[in-house]
């Protein structure tokens, strides 16, 4: 039997305005080379500067996940060339970097709680980005990125599947944006990942693993890992051996394919900047930092357990995204249902989001129009289904829930007296369903509840009709 073991390294891009030693912007889409000034491109004589954003979001990081915040670090140059780092070397963090150990527990699909520890996350520079399409057979460079900050964030191998792998993905792309230190966009490179796969008998000792480079899709980490894991297993099977290598993965085949060797680690040459002086973090940095920190998922998702009575996994889908969690919030309490807010919040609400492809931030129903129509659900106004009417009618901007009620006439009918009288006539109008349902044959129970519904267009309150027919049909 076969093991996996994964660990994986993160990149994520910190959401300060100017980069990590210069003052240039880092707004994306810019036109190229347009933000890159002295410091990023290396002239002679230019200096960096530490950004101060960049470490106080480097110890909300380490705080969140119960991890040391070295109040001592170093910044080292860490030297290889490409042709997207100006200086030939990048500035980073090796012996010691801003935060080490912590951990990140992680909820999987079982329902188990599975905990991933963390062993570092260090602060380091972007390189520019290598373009080499539409350039007559040549290669561009654009330095617009030179310079971003990075949180680099180094997990243990504590990972034995893909499944784990994703999930631990997703906790920590949901924890940074709580902490709003990272728009975490994959598309845009915020937040990528590269993936250490290896196999091994279980008991044994580490397998030699592969590097997975740069993948930045939820979708694509786990295709890459699957196809990495069957390919390892099945070259050891047939008597080969796996070699300690980059490989890229290629979502249109499906595969992966080796980029570089890595037979040995590369020996980058680390030594401290003598640009940049140690990192020291005052007692009181740390604390003020600390007063700043939001209430993260893990404490979000057990208050809603406890404070709303939600299920485990309603509240973990609720709190995954920041923006999903005050919205349900804001619905909740003005409606004071909780498990009906939250069944429309991940049911119709979020089916619309995903067929136009907007965020709960672009929703044409907001918190408040959606309070209004389950409030409406609640007081007996309308039936569930005809609120996904009225739902729809809100999405496409013709009034608020009462306004919809009202113009298309959809206001339920709770009336017993005249619900009563409708029963009897269904009754009398079925004397052979009658006699079928009397003798035993309960599915017709539904035969009698569709009449009713029938004659009243839909309208009649269908709590009201179950009992009225469960008294008239004795």
């Amino acid at each position: 039997m076969w093991e996996t073991v994964i660990g994986i390294e993160v990149h994520t891009q910190l959401a300060t305005r100017s980069k990590i030693f210069s003052g240039a912007a880092t707004r994306y889409g810019a036109e190229p080379n347009t933000q890159a000034c002295i410091v990023d491109l290396a002239m002679p004589g230019a200096l960096p500067v530490l950004n101060k954003s960049v470490v106080e979001m480097a110890i909300k990081f380490g705080l969140a996940v119960d991890a040391v915040v070295n109040q001592t670090s170093v910044f080292s140059r860490k030297n290889y060339f490409y042709p997207d780092l100006p200086k030939g070397y990048q500035i980073s963090q090796f012996d010691l970097p801003i935060v080490s150990g912590g951990y990140l527990d992680i909820q999987l699909k079982q329902g188990q709680t599975k905990r991933i520890g963390i062993t570092r996350a260090h602060l380091e520079e972007d390189a520019g980005k290598s373009l080499h399409e539409d350039f007559n057979g040549m290669s561009a460079i654009d330095l617009n990125r030179a310079g971003t900050p990075l949180l680099e964030i180094v997990s243990e191998p504590d990972m034995r599947s893909a499944e784990e792998v994703v999930a631990y993905l997703k906790t920590l792309h949901s924890l940074l944006r709580y902490l709003q230190i990272s728009d975490g966009n994959m598309q845009e490179g915020s937040f990528r990942c590269d993936v250490n796969v290896s196999v091994r008998q279980f008991g044994a000792s580490l397998g030699t693993r592969s590097e997975l480079k740069n993948l930045n899709s939820f979708k694509f980490v786990e295709k890459a890992i699957e196809y990495e894991v069957s390919r390892q297993i099945a070259l050891i099977e047939q008597g080969g051996v796996v070699v300690q290598e980059t490989r890229l993965y290629d979502s249109v085949k499906n595969e992966t394919r080796s980029l570089r060797s890595k037979e040995n680690a590369h020996d980058y040459r680390y030594f401290p900047d003598p640009d940049l002086l140690p990192l020291v973090i005052e007692s009181a940095m740390l604390e003020g930092v600390k007063g700043t920190l939001p209430e993260l998922p893990k404490a979000k998702a057990a208050r809603f357990e406890q404070e709303y009575g939600l299920s485990v996994y309603d509240a973990h889908v609720l709190v995954a995204q920041r923006e999903n969690a005050a919205y349900f919030e804001s619905v909740v309490l003005q409606v004071k249902d909780a498990k009906l807010t939250a069944n429309w919040v991940m049911g119709d609400l979020a089916a619309f989001l995903n067929k136009d492809n907007l965020d709960i931030s672009e929703s044409p129903v907001s918190a408040d129009a959606l309070s209004g129509l389950l409030i409406r659900i609640v007081d007996g106004t309308i039936s569930g289904r005809m609120a996904k009417e009225v739902f729809e009618a809100i999405w496409q901007k013709e009034g608020t829930a009462d306004q919809v009620i009202e113009s298309r006439g959809l206001k339920q009918i709770s009336d017993t007296g005249a619900l009563l009288a409708t029963v009897k006539e269904v009754i009398l109008a079925n004397p052979g369903q009658l006699a079928e349902y009397r003798s035993g044959k309960d599915r017709l129970f539904g035969f009698f509840v569709g009449q009713v519904m029938k004659i009243t267009g839909g309208k009649a309150n269908p709590d009201e009709v179950n009992r009225l027919l469960k008294e008239a049909l004795v």
